[in-house]
């Protein structure tokens, strides 16, 4: 067996070929869970600046480059099966 295809059977036995979930099942988690980080990192950087404008400027602006950053983390985890049970 050539190199080749052991990477072909590795690729087809660790991705799915389709996403486990709806994208909006996707994208609501994605949102609940960037909220909630959100009020977490506003708290913190008020507890470290003492300024409610910047505790909110740092807590809204890294949370929009985490949330498509997660977005796109668990939609290529969706697509990996490895460890996944056995639907059979």
């Amino acid at each position: 067996m050539s190199i080749v295809d052991r990477l072909r059977r590795l690729r087809e036995s660790v991705f799915a070929e389709a996403p486990h979930q709806r994208l909006s099942r996707a994208l609501a988690k994605t949102l609940g869970y960037r909220v909630l980080m959100v009020l977490i990192t506003v708290a913190v950087a008020f507890g470290v600046t003492g300024n409610t404008g910047e505790a909110l400027s740092i807590g809204l602006v890294a949370n929009v480059v985490k949330t498509g950053t997660y977005y796109g983390y668990e939609r290529l985890w969706d697509r990996i099966s490895w460890g996944l049970a056995s639907a059979e």
